[in-house]
């Protein structure tokens, strides 16, 4: 079987191409390299998959339409993982036309893709965020997503109605993957664990919004890459049970679509996170209480 990862070099992606490679399985794996954050660090992921002779690597951008067709067509991917995405909820404050060309246009070329050359199973990234003003909890599939808080999130649950009106109208097996707060080795040094850890060595003061009054649901990478690959080979279908009249929003009586949440249902308040970081660390940190602001949900 072929796998086409995208966003190869992303935090995510590098693992699961890792994961896929290490057990023989041919990667087809592809990256923009932006500068959102330190391109080194993509490349070093990268070549951590340098020794695989089933890993090939392609240097393009998912918003470019006519590369992703090419790719399609000349590697004809069994199963495709959409990782690549623009990331961030704060930067989706100052930087829209990322989240656009990225997240919205890039995944439409790949489900125009997955259209004309078709597929066993298009899994995609989606996020925690989408239930934005929703406070019911736990959160479940079952329960809807519609207000959004910030556009990062927004984009992520338009990547969903994306999905579901083209399993629908194509029948492209689809599967949202809702990923709650992922952190392990060869993260992002956006997130918050890298963050505070940095700002604790170097005795910097840690910005806490919200007085520290903040939850998190923190899945370790290793989860995560786990639930992918074992929900490559489950492919959805429609939904008989689905009713009209109330429908539920994490599947799909009209196509093979279904989301899933992957976290480890387990909230850590942000204030004990960093009581363990200290604790690791060995040091204190300067801590600064701040109001909640826009971006932090």
């Amino acid at each position: 079987m072929t796998y086409l990862v995208t966003g190869a070099a992303g935090f995510i992606g590098n693992h699961v191409a890792l994961a896929l490679a290490s057990i023989g399985e041919r990667v087809i794996g592809i990256d923009s390299l932006t500068d959102y954050y330190d391109p080194a660090l993509k490349q070093a992921r990268l070549d951590r998959l340098s020794g695989f002779e089933s890993f090939e690597f392609h240097h393009m951008d998912i918003a470019d339409p006519e590369a992703v067709s090419d790719l399609f067509k000349s590697t004809r991917p069994d199963y495709v993982i959409n990782l690549a995405a623009q990331a961030g909820v704060r930067h989706s404050l100052s930087h829209p036309q990322d989240y656009l060309t990225s997240n919205l246009s890039g995944f439409l070329n790949i489900l125009e893709a997955c259209r004309h050359y078709p597929v066993r199973h298009l899994l995609y990234a989606s996020t925690s965020s989408v239930y934005g003003a929703n406070t019911a909890q736990p959160f479940l599939e079952s329960h809807t997503a519609d207000h959004p808080l910030t556009f990062y999130a927004a984009s992520k649950r338009a990547n969903e109605m994306m999905a579901h009106a083209y399993s629908h109208l194509f029948k492209i097996p689809t599967s949202g993957l809702r990923f709650f707060t992922v952190y392990g080795p060869w993260g992002r040094p956006d997130m918050a664990y890298f963050k505070f850890a940095k700002a604790i060595f170097e005795g910097t003061p840690i910005d806490i919004y919200n007085q520290g009054d903040m939850y998190r649901d923190f899945t370790y990478i290793d989860d995560i890459v786990d639930g992918i690959v074992k929900l490559c080979d489950v492919i959805p279908a429609p939904n008989a049970s689905w009713d009209s009249g109330h429908p539920d929003p994490g599947s799909s009586g009209v196509g093979p679509y279904e989301v899933y949440n992957i976290g480890n249902s387990q909230v850590t308040p942000l204030l004990e996170f960093i009581d363990t970081l200290e604790k690791s660390i060995g040091l204190e940190a300067k801590r600064n209480l701040l109001p909640m602001q826009m971006g932090d949900v």
